[in-house]
């Protein structure tokens, strides 16, 4: 036996209990006639003491060789603590140690195994077995089994089956690159790892398992960032006979239940929002209500002035950013030139700053009164020792620009609080979207999203205005969760593809398999998709995913830790019947 308790388990009713640790020495402390040690596994750290008097001599010593990071396993008597140390549970404590065995040694790790380290991002990633010791990424990943476990727990009391889909199935198209892989039995044949098991969650449905869910590996090929990894894990769910009222009021349920479990935050009905109503008020499809600052359209009552740059726009809009009034000239060209920056890519901001006397002050006062800039708090909901920021130009293009200001202005004034939450449903997509590359309209969510009924017979004549019956779960300002209603006969869905640019023939290769289950009396059904790692890491606290994932990528889509992607050798490719030309 190595240990008969954790590093984390003892307190002063353990007092002259003998007991057997095991863990890793955290540090040393050498008074010459005693010496300390820090030993820590995963459930804490508990002081250890070699005392010249008490211990004996041999084991003294040994104890004068440990170093960092050793593996050691020690035996002794649980003895109270003379200076106390209230900032750990074991603090009250300390081993008496009487043997010592060095079960193996360390080199001097390349940082310090602490909470607050002096290694770097990349170091730390390459030696990333030695940085899940560290309590930041430990706890992290320990949080993220908890979440996972509540959402088991969740949608199985809820009647949903746990089914495991295959890693290796036929490339579809489906917004972003596959990863694929090459089939030796095959020859010249390859599998493609999913970006979603969506169409055997659909089949699932045609079997009539009813209710399916899994935490699952998925896998695009896509440019990465510090929330997208290229392996990235999803709770997949799908469920028969339902509408989108049915998926909304369950999936609801599951994040309102994670959020009481795990935050201890009770929140009652989520708001519903339009997609166009997001667009317009927040500059994109995944709004954070935590805060207000929500845009004003000023077209009607800021053009046909004297000022052409308005004038020429097609949206005009601003927000009010609340004290913003006390601003200095020099923090506002601050704020004109990150709007500036190639990644917003605006041109320029005008500025009204709304002084506490009820006057307006600002950077276009040739062309506007204190009438108009009235007009325009009004608009904005700006009151007074607030600021206007206003954007012009395209419209999708200044939505864009607008949202990303907004979010920047948010995060300097502390209003993106962590442990606020605030949830929200994004309905009524559009089910097309053009891709001016391709000339082209592409599905905005998959292809197998269900259009409004009321909607389909726009698809001849308006397939942009055409609605789909789809839905996001926004949270804190990131999209966690998202899916459709689906379609679930030949007919509708041979249309859609249709749309798509599909052909007939073109259909049937990639999807027959679905097209053909159809044929068996497919059920109406409907899904979402959670992604998990992002979930988790706003359960965190956290905007980003890394340090919840054991072993992630970096934004190369490199794992440093163990080379990856390398080169094979040419007996493999041989074998594989693969041809380099680079």
């Amino acid at each position: 036996m190595y240990r008969s308790h954790s590093c984390g388990e003892l307190r002063l009713s353990d007092i002259k209990k003998e007991v057997t640790l095991s863990g890793w020495v955290q540090k040393t402390r050498d008074k010459g006639f005693m010496i300390w040690v820090d030993l820590r596994d995963r459930y804490g750290i508990t002081q250890l003491i070699f005392d010249e008097e008490r211990t004996p001599a041999l084991i003294v010593e040994k104890a004068k060789t440990l170093g960092r990071e050793f593996v050691i396993q020690i035996k002794g008597t649980v003895i109270e603590r003379e200076s106390k140390n209230q900032n750990i549970p074991t603090g009250e404590i300390e081993i008496l140690v009487n043997e010592l065995t060095i079960l193996n040694e360390s080199i001097v790790p390349p940082f310090t195994i602490e909470d607050q380290t002096d290694g770097g991002e990349d170091i730390r990633m390459k030696y990333r077995y030695l940085d899940i010791r560290r309590n930041p990424v430990k706890n992290s990943l320990m949080f993220r089994h908890q979440v996972g476990m509540q959402v088991r727990n969740y949608l199985s009391n809820e009647g949903f089956i746990e089914v495991e889909t295959p890693y290796l199935i036929k490339s579809t198209p489906e917004g972003a690159r596959d990863f694929v892989v090459p089939s030796r039995m095959n020859e010249g044949q390859f599998y493609a790892l999913p970006q979603s098991p969506q169409t055997f969650k659909q089949l699932l449905m045609v079997g009539g398992m009813d209710k399916y869910f899994q935490i699952v590996k998925c896998f695009r090929d896509e440019d990465l960032r510090a929330d997208r990894q290229p392996e990235f894990t999803q709770i997949d769910c799908e469920m028969a006979f339902v509408e989108q009222e049915d998926i909304l009021n369950i999936f609801e349920g599951l994040t309102r239940y994670l959020l009481s479990e795990i935050k201890g935050v009770n929140i009652g009905n989520f708001p519903r929002m339009t997609y166009d109503e997001a667009m317009r008020t927040y500059g994109n499809d995944k709004p954070d209500i935590r805060f207000e600052m929500k845009f004003g359209e000023l077209n009607d009552i800021a053009q046909h002035k004297e000022f052409n740059v308005f004038n020429t726009a097609e949206l005009v809009v601003g927000i009010a950013v609340p004290g913003g009034a006390s601003y200095t000239r020099k923090e506002i060209d601050k704020l004109i030139d990150w709007v500036r920056r190639p990644q917003v890519g605006a041109l320029g901001m005008v500025y009204v700053k709304c002084n506490e006397d009820g006057t307006y002050k600002s950077s276009v006062d040739k062309f506007y009164d204190q009438d108009d800039l009235a007009k325009w708090a009004k608009r904005t909901g700006a009151k007074a020792g607030d600021l206007i920021c206003v954007l012009s130009g395209q419209t999708n293009k200044v939505r864009a620009q607008l949202s990303a200001l907004r979010m920047e202005l948010a995060e300097r004034l502390g209003l993106r609080n962590p442990e606020e939450f605030a949830p929200l449903w994004v309905v009524d997509f559009p089910l097309l979207e053009w891709d001016e590359e391709t000339e082209r309209y592409h599905a905005m969510h998959h292809p197998f999203t269900s259009p409004k009924p009321e909607d389909i017979a726009l698809l001849d004549t308006k397939p942009g205005d055409v609605r789909a019956n789809a839905y996001d779960l926004v949270l804190n300002g990131n999209e966690i969760g998202g899916g459709s209603i689906r379609i679930h006969d030949k007919e509708t869905q041979a249309l859609m593809f249709d749309h798509l640019g599909f052909t007939p023939e073109e259909a049937k290769a990639q999807f027959g398999f679905l097209m053909d289950a159809f044929q068996y009396g497919a059920p109406p059904h409907g899904g979402i998709a959670f992604g998990f790692d992002r979930l988790v890491a706003i359960l965190g606290g956290q905007e980003t995913i890394r340090d919840f994932i054991a072993f992630p990528k970096n934004n190369s889509g490199r794992d440093i830790m163990i080379d990856a992607p390398s080169n094979i050798d040419s007996e493999q490719l041989k074998e594989l019947n693969i041809k380099l030309d680079l």
